[in-house]
């Protein structure tokens, strides 16, 4: 998720800012509290806010917002279960780009965030949610929660779930049966990866994996033989999703890993990496093949975020819906944390996101909603390349 704040920040250190949530009968009003650290995707997403960058070199733009600390960006209000729970909490904004988190060193990141986070406590959150590349940098996690006296969450395991239900939900609209079909995971070895990989080896007819490096697929591979898939490796993405029905894109990659030629006639596509693992030309250029979004989630009650991150109204991505989960069912505990994605997990926090009324916003893509009108235009533009489906 992400983007730089589009409206006026109030200050972390403002009387405001630090104001304590109110209360009623208990400590916190019966309300869940949380947090969730955003920051922009690109160094392009400062513009919206500061016009100006726009002129000056990127290299330099992100050196200045290097020395400016997080911030509040917004208040989120709103978020009512069908159980009766409620839920409110705050976006805190670090303004710090995927390059500038990877590449500065793990000290600089990690202090940045945890200062988020301690903005995040000082507002009465009872638990943080860390999105984008907050929660990549380092140990997933793990050094931040050390420093904060809230939990904190990566929202990986509702991440997962959303993106397999996703992307099986796609594959069979396009007539797809993923128990016949085979299935790509790119960035097969990282935590999103290796958990969606766990759950397709139960669907898939063959699954191929993945990654830039060769050990972590066979380690993983081991792991997921003796299921229903025939599982297979690769390090050359390219080549991998040539012969997928269904690419799950789950990398931290910043850069597009996948290109309009790349994909066979009729494939399904399911990107959840931000930044996107996906071209824009695959969309604008193959009129055969479904592209999603992964991840994107409908909120229940009548939620105000606050802010523009580019979703309609009472939507927003799978990670920080776990962090609502867990406000709303006052589970303040690290539900999340760390490389490794606990599968038991996976499908608590989806059981969880029912019994709340949390589910997939319909199909996506580059946020706008896919009809059912578009899925038969390339499902018949599929077949004119030569795909037979039912």
């Amino acid at each position: 998720m992400t983007r730089e704040p589009a409206t006026p920040d109030l200050d972390p250190q403002s009387p405001a800012a630090s104001r304590a949530p109110e209360s009623g009968g208990s400590p916190d009003g019966g309300i869940g509290r949380f947090a969730f650290i955003i920051h922009p995707l690109r160094v392009e997403d400062f513009a919206r806010r500061y016009p100006v960058t726009r002129r000056l070199p990127a290299r330099l733009v992100e050196r200045v917002f290097r020395w400016v600390p997080p911030r509040l960006v917004s208040r989120i209000t709103g978020i009512r279960s069908p159980t009766g729970a409620r839920a409110e909490g705050w976006f805190i904004g670090l303004p710090l780009t995927p390059r500038t988190l990877l590449e500065s060193p793990l000290e600089f990141a990690y202090r940045r965030i945890i200062q988020a986070g301690r903005l995040a406590e000082a507002l009465g959150a009872r638990i943080v949610g860390l999105g984008a590349f907050t929660k990549i940098v380092g140990d997933r996690g793990v050094t931040v929660a050390r420093h904060l006296r809230i939990p904190v969450t990566t929202g990986n395991s509702y991440t997962a779930a959303t993106a397999v239900e996703g992307a099986l939900l796609a594959a069979r609209r396009m007539g797809i049966d993923p128990s016949g079909a085979t299935v790509a995971v790119v960035g097969a070895t990282g935590s999103i990866g290796t958990a969606c990989s766990h759950l397709l080896s139960r669907e898939a007819g063959r699954l191929v994996l993945v990654a830039r490096t060769r050990e972590a697929l066979e380690a993983l591979a081991d792991r997921l033989r003796g299921g229903r898939a025939r599982i297979e490796v690769g390090t050359d993405v390219r080549q991998a999703v040539r012969a997928a029905d269904v690419v799950l894109a789950v990398s931290s990659a910043t850069d597009v890993l996948i290109e309009p030629e790349d994909l066979r006639p009729g494939a399904v596509v399911c990107d959840v990496a931000r930044p996107r693992n996906v071209s824009r030309l695959v969309y604008e250029r193959r009129d055969d093949v479904l592209v999603i979004d992964g991840g994107v989630i409908q909120v229940p009650g009548d939620v105000d975020f606050g802010f523009d991150f580019g979703f309609p109204p009472r939507m927003c991505e799978a990670c920080m819906a776990e962090t609502i989960l867990l406000a709303l069912e006052r589970r303040f505990e690290p539900f999340t944390l760390g490389r490794e994605v606990d599968l038991a997990r996976v499908e608590e926090i989806a059981a969880l996101a029912r019994r709340h009324g949390f589910a997939l916003a319909g199909l996506r893509r580059f946020e706008r909603a896919i009809h059912d009108g578009e899925i038969e235009r390339i499902r018949q533009a599929a077949r004119r390349a030569g795909v037979a489906r039912a």
